[in-house]
C-alpha cells in the first residue's frame, strides 16, 4: 500500500499556516517534503509529525528558526545514540548469553569494608 501524502495547500490549511511558511521551513532545511515527478511538494505523515513539533516550538515556546534547527539536530543525535546504545546492549546480550554464572561469581567476590577506626600518620607520629 502506498503511503498517504498531502499537498502543500492541504497542509497549510490543516495547520493554519501560510504555504510560504512551509517553503521557508524547506529553505532552512527544517522540513524537507518529497517531490512528485512534476516537482510538486508532498508531505508524508512523518513530515506532518515533524511539522507539528516545529509548530509547537514556535507557537507555544517562542523558539526561533535557529533554535529549532539546534533542537532538531540534538533530537536526531539523541535518536542515533539511542539506536547505537540499543545495538550495544544486543551485542552484550549475545556475548554473555549463557554466562550468567560469571556475574554470580563476581557478586560473591565483593569484599565488604568498614572503617571503624581512623588512624592518621603525621611526621612519623601515629595519631588516633
Amino acid at each position: 500500500m502506498k503511503e498517504k501524502t498531502y499537498m502543500i495547500s492541504a497542509v497549510a490549511t490543516r495547520y493554519n499556516i501560510h504555504p510560504q511558511t512551509l517553503r521557508l521551513y524547506e529553505r532552512e532545511g527544517l522540513l524537507i517534503p518529497t517531490r512528485t515527478k512534476g516537482n510538486t511538494r508532498v508531505y508524508t505523515e512523518l513530515d506532518l509529525k515533524k511539522l507539528e513539533f516545529i509548530l509547537s516550538l514556535t507557537r507555544e515556546m517562542g523558539v526561533n528558526l535557529a533554535g529549532i534547527e539546534i533542537i532538531l539536530n540534538m533530537r536526531n543525535k539523541m535518536e542515533m545514540m539511542q539506536d547505537q546504545f540499543a545495538l550495544f546492549l544486543e551485542e552484550l546480550k549475545k556475548e554473555f548469553a549463557g554466562k550468567e554464572h560469571l556475574f554470580e561469581e563476581k557478586k560473591n567476590a565483593i569484599v565488604k569494608f568498614s572503617s571503624s577506626t581512623l588512624t592518621l600518620f603525621k611526621d612519623g607520629e601515629k595519631k588516633t
